[in-house]
């Protein structure tokens, strides 16, 4: 994928705010590197650039459209500087809405009176709280790698978050410029685009120049009635699918799931929410045996259909309901 060779056929989504545990990214790149796949880093990630790339891990940095120019050539030059392989613009979420169907609660800082007040829930914890208290850490949900050039720590979830929120949305230009620069800064390596659900915005993108296309739609986190991603994946990997990568982010939860993207056109999952409970169980090795589990699965959807690579498996071998396939923007 993207020139690098990948064990599996799953990669690392980039996730914010990993301090779940106290290695956070850290941890998922360790377990990354040693299952052989890409790691994906947030720019909302809780651990710096230069820590994760020190694991080894092939990392692709992960930037959204906030700040001005500048302090976006200064990002990508730092995620470049710390050895990052590729970079993922995430533009599929970018509007000043807030969320409103139960999001769980993000404090702004971990100090006493939060503590306090979040008690009772860490109090069903304990394994957790063991695990974090024996390290003499608390949680830090300061986000490093959006630190001002010479400053000592990041903004708070929330400083980044509106750093976010009060920049202007980007227009394709705006999607060109961003890969051109990348290419000038890092020499050329890849430059992926996340959150394309439409067969017109896949050939926007192509036309912008990216090394390939994540279909997602955020998990359901700007509008919760978009089409899931596995229903994109075919329009969209049939039309663009010959001139850059697809890969499909959004729901994948047993390697079965992984199977039916790969057989759909997509060459590869990414993965969010799953690796998170493996962080949030046990570090490195809670995510680990995530990537294990989906190893593990999709040899056994293989088997289970009598094919001997995932390579074999085309969108014949599964029950498509009418109309199950979404050609948005077509």
């Amino acid at each position: 994928m993207f020139g690098h060779d990948i064990s599996l056929p799953v990669l690392i989504s980039p996730t914010g705010v990993q301090a779940v545990h106290p290695e956070g990214e850290v941890a998922v790149a360790r377990a990354a590197a040693a299952r052989g796949t890409i790691m994906g880093l947030s720019n909302f990630a809780s651990k710096s650039v230069e820590e994760v790339t020190a694991t080894g891990a092939t990392t692709f940095f992960q930037m959204y459209w906030t700040g001005d120019r500048t302090l976006m050539q200064q990002r990508m030059q730092r995620a470049s500087d710390a050895g990052s392989q590729g970079l993922i613009a995430t533009l599929d979420w970018s509007f000043s809405m807030g969320r409103d169907w139960g999001s769980p609660e993000i404090p702004e800082k971990v100090d006493f009176k939060t503590m306090v007040r979040m008690a009772p829930k860490v109090a069903t914890k304990p394994r957790w709280l063991y695990t974090y208290g024996r390290t003499g850490q608390i949680p830090d949900l300061t986000a490093p790698n959006l630190a001002a050039p010479g400053a000592d720590k990041g903004p708070t979830f929330f400083g980044a978050y509106y750093e976010w929120m009060t920049t202007p949305p980007p227009s394709w230009d705006d999607v060109a410029w961003m890969r051109e620069q990348w290419h000038q800064i890092s020499g050329g390596k890849p430059f992926i685009l996340k959150g394309v659900s439409r067969i017109d915005d896949a050939r926007r993108a192509v036309d912008a120049g990216v090394a390939g296309i994540s279909i997602s739609n955020h998990g359901g986190n700007n509008l919760d009635g978009t089409p899931a991603a596995i229903r994109l994946v075919k329009p969209i990997a049939d039309a663009v699918g010959s001139q850059i990568e697809v890969v499909m982010d959004g729901g994948v939860r047993r390697g079965s799931d992984v199977v039916k993207a790969v057989a759909m056109g997509a060459r590869a999952v990414m993965i969010g929410r799953a690796y998170l409970w493996g962080l949030a169980a046990n570090g490195q090795a809670g995510v680990e045996n995530v990537l294990d589990i989906l190893r593990g699965g999709v040899d056994s959807a293989l088997l289970g259909m009598g094919v001997s690579s995932i390579h074999e498996v085309t969108p014949e071998h599964f029950v498509v309901p009418d109309g199950f396939h979404l050609s948005l923007g077509a």
